[in-house]
């Protein structure tokens, strides 16, 4: 059957609307109380005037809410929303040919040569007439006036008066003829998470190496005394490594040995024993009332718990007893166990998603993050997601979101740009990122300008880590106090989201098991560790007045702002940061040399700054609490990384009061 044909008097063109991921097939991301830019190019044939409106809703309303779009340049129009619910929302674009608009442009025209008659007012009285139609009450009355004024026979100059009236502009725009508009040919998806999506401070740490006295094993009573620790680091996320019962057979021992001896702990993620599974608890942690009390007493601090979720299984987890069909044998009959040739991981199961029962996989799986909700778990770390099927995270994540909108999803896949990003699209609300191996300037610059200033901000929340369990960076290998405090200072500046494996970071462990690995000597992924919180060489002063910086700062909230400025040594980066309102401006300089002072002059953009470079402005270290008065673009700096390798000003503009009294804003 052929085609119906569109309505051809449909004149207006909509194109190139963002934000837009993969032509609306995944949804944008944002957080509670954002403002949803949207652009859009929008035009017609000819000279006409155009107009249109972005309608927009929260998923589930039945009606659109609607708000116009005004002119940016070149065609490109914009219009805005705030999002007030977690949930789905979705928007489209609305746009006609304003003949009024039109009418009115061409008649200020035709006044300013002189060249306007009377019949043009009688057009201009026609189109009023037929917005009068659409009004109501007084303002069709009104415009019914007007009309009739425009069709007397007053003098010219009484008739471009009466036709020039900026209330009778604002009064026919109200009432546009929108009989043949456009609409975007389909409707735009858009997430919305909660703040802590956009802007958070994670902390990690093994529970079972909490323990007060060494070789002891921590449990869930020495996890909630540690709590006012991490609470007085800054963080605000607190994230346990796996929780359930850890594998007996094929158990590894310290040092990722194959052999294990008698008391070796083995890996948390080799999950599931004869005392259950993903839905257990390791019975020396304690029990789930006493993990729910150490959700309770995070919370009472501002901390929210993240867990770990690891769909693999240890060969005595009860799935594989109970579900075979769940994993891929070999020829010989056994269970094929994890390889990342040439790592072997003997200790671990992973699941097949082509089994004969994916659904009923599926449905099983699902119901472990349900369960972890019901205790109050509302934010996951997701170990190796890119070794699972997508459809599976698509579906999955969209249903738990769908029951709990609060709920949020780390992903740690440390794989191939694509696969990252596809992660992102389908559901997961941050992402780990290639940070840890970023270190010069030109290299930084350019991947964080990729994640954000391109269309990857859309769906993809960077993450940023300097060290995790899994990697010991050849930068921290140096073991200088200086190099943690660059990485640390760096990723905290950098990102809105950033998170440090701990006391691991801040204690400086930097001893790899042998040169080329990024693997810990004495990996806490393998055997239980006791720390010296209170060692005086910690950096936990640092980190706690980085993270103060942080919350007390808008500007360092959010990616969308970051902004990098020349400086003429390689070894010092600048970037800047500013509030939606630029009423907070945050400009940072790192040394990225770890044994040197460096040096040099910085290029600032004050016009992205929102600075007027003909008066005197001030920057305040935040933390040195040093005060600098600058002018113009251009400003020394220096930077000793044995003491803090880095400056994070807040730029102050200088305010005149009407009784000439000057401070600094």
């Amino acid at each position: 059957m052929e085609k119906p044909r569109l309505d051809g008097r449909q004149r207006v063109i909509i194109e190139s609307v963002t934000p837009e991921v993969d032509g609306g097939r995944f949804p944008a991301k944002r957080s509670v109380g954002d403002s949803v830019v949207v652009e859009a190019d929008i035009f017609t044939d000819g000279h006409d005037s155009v107009a249109g409106v972005l309608l927009y809703r929260h998923a589930g309303e039945t009606s659109w809410r609607e708000t116009p779009f005004t002119f940016l340049n070149n065609d490109r129009w914009t219009a805005s929303f705030l999002v007030e619910e977690l949930g789905r929302y979705e928007y489209t674009v609305h746009a006609w040919v304003d003949h009024w608009e039109t009418w009115h442009r061409d008649l200020l025209k035709r006044i300013n040569a002189l060249t306007d008659t009377k019949l043009d007012y009688l057009i201009g009285a026609n189109l009023i007439t037929e917005a009068g139609e659409r009004a109501k009450g007084g303002d069709a009355a009104n415009l019914k006036e007007t009309a009739e004024l425009l069709r007397s026979e007053d003098s010219l100059e009484a008739l471009r008066t009466a036709a020039t009236e900026s209330s009778l502009h604002s009064l026919v725009l109200r009432y546009p003829d929108r009989r043949f508009a456009t609409e975007l040919d389909h409707i735009l998806p858009l997430t919305v998470d909660p703040v802590r999506a956009r802007f958070s401070a994670w902390y990690e740490f093994f529970p079972r190496s909490t323990a007060p006295i060494e070789g002891q094993h921590g449990t869930f009573a020495d996890c909630e005394a540690r709590l006012p620790y991490v609470a007085e680091l800054g963080f605000d996320v607190l994230y346990l490594p796996p929780i359930h019962p850890i594998g007996v057979q094929f158990r590894k021992g310290k040092n990722n040995s194959v052999v294990a001896e008698l008391d070796d702990a083995g890996s948390p993620w080799a999950i599931g024993a004869a005392e259950g599974g993903h839905k257990a608890i390791h019975p020396q942690l304690g029990t789930l009332d006493e993990f729910r009390s150490l959700v309770a007493k995070a919370q009472s601090l501002g901390i929210q718990i993240a867990l770990d979720i690891a769909f693999q299984a240890a060969p005595d987890h009860p799935y594989v007893k109970e579900h075979e069909e769940w994993f891929r044998k070999r020829p010989d009959g056994t269970i094929q166990y994890a390889e990342n040739p040439p790592k072997k991981y003997q200790d671990i199961y992973p699941f097949d998603f082509e089994t004969v029962d994916w659904q009923g996989m599926w449905t099983e799986l699902k119901s472990v993050f349900s369960f972890w909700i019901q205790q109050g778990v509302r934010i996951f770390r997701v170990d190796n997601p890119h070794t699972k099927a997508f459809p599976f995270w698509e579906w999955c994540i969209a249903e738990l979101k769908r029951e709990c909108p609060e709920v949020l999803f780390l992903s740690e896949a440390f794989t191939r740009p694509k696969i990252m990003y596809r992660l992102a699209k389908i559901g997961f609300s941050q992402s780990y990122t290639y940070f840890p191996w970023r270190n010069g300037k030109v290299e930084l610059t350019a991947y964080l300008t990729e994640l954000t200033k391109t269309p990857v901000k859309e769906f993809f929340r960077p993450n940023q880590w300097p060290n995790t369990p899994d990697i010991l960076t050849e930068f921290l290998q140096l073991g200088t106090r200086p190099a943690f405090m660059i990485r640390f200072l760096l990723a905290a500046t950098l990102g809105s989201n950033y998170g440090i494996y701990g006391p691991a970071f801040e204690l400086m462990e930097s001893k790899p098991i042998k040169q080329g690995s990024e693997e810990y000597l004495d990996s806490e992924k393998y055997q239980v560790r006791h720390w010296n919180l209170e060692r005086p060489d910690s950096l936990r002063e640092l980190i706690a007045a980085v993270n103060r910086i942080r919350r007390e700062n808008a500007a360092m909230q959010s990616d969308a702002s970051l902004e990098f400025h020349p400086v003429n040594n390689d070894q010092l980066i600048c970037f800047s940061k500013r509030s939606s309102d630029a009423a907070n401006v945050i400009l940072t300089v790192v040394n990225l040399d770890p044994y040197h002072v460096q040096s040099g002059i910085l290029d600032l953009n004050l016009d992205q700054l929102k600075i007027d470079g003909s008066q005197p402005y001030q920057a305040n270290d935040l933390l040195t609490g040093a005060r600098y008065l600058w002018k113009g673009p251009r400003a020394y700096v220096e930077l000793n990384p044995f003491s803090v390798p880095a400056h994070i000003f807040r730029l102050r503009r200088r305010v005149r009061t009407e009784t000439d009294f000057e401070y600094f804003d």
